[in-house]
């Protein structure tokens, strides 16, 4: 845990490999220190059609679910450190947003094969 589901405009790729935006991600969520490595889980999805207000600026958004039970404070850490990681790579005209979300630990089901 947790799965960062990291949604971007396809125009980027471009700019810089989507790799690259994956391991930004996955280091920002590491850093928080709130996770060991082999738990996160990090994917993303590229759009060619999006509008940002009546623009079609690049964006970048990431949902992080998490079980519940962080405090607010826990994450605020991880929202930040995920915003540092992607900021970091310095693309130019872009909407950065990142949200946590809490999953309810007794509706959660995970099977590995």
């Amino acid at each position: 845990m947790p799965h960062c589901i990291l949604e971007y405009a396809k125009p980027l790729e471009a700019q810089l490999n989507p790799t690259k935006l994956v391991q930004a991600v996955y280091e920002g969520a590491y850093s928080s220190g709130l996770f060991e490595g082999p738990d996160i889980k990090t994917r993303a999805i590229a759009y060619e059609e999006y509008l940002t207000g009546t623009n079609k600026t690049a964006f970048i958004h990431v949902t992080v679910k998490i079980l519940s039970g962080r405090t607010d404070e826990q994450k605020q850490k991880l929202s930040s450190t995920v915003i540092k990681r992607l900021t970091a790579l310095k693309l130019p005209d872009i909407s950065i947003t990142v949200e946590i979300v809490d999953m309810e630990s007794s509706s959660y089901a995970k099977h590995l094969a």
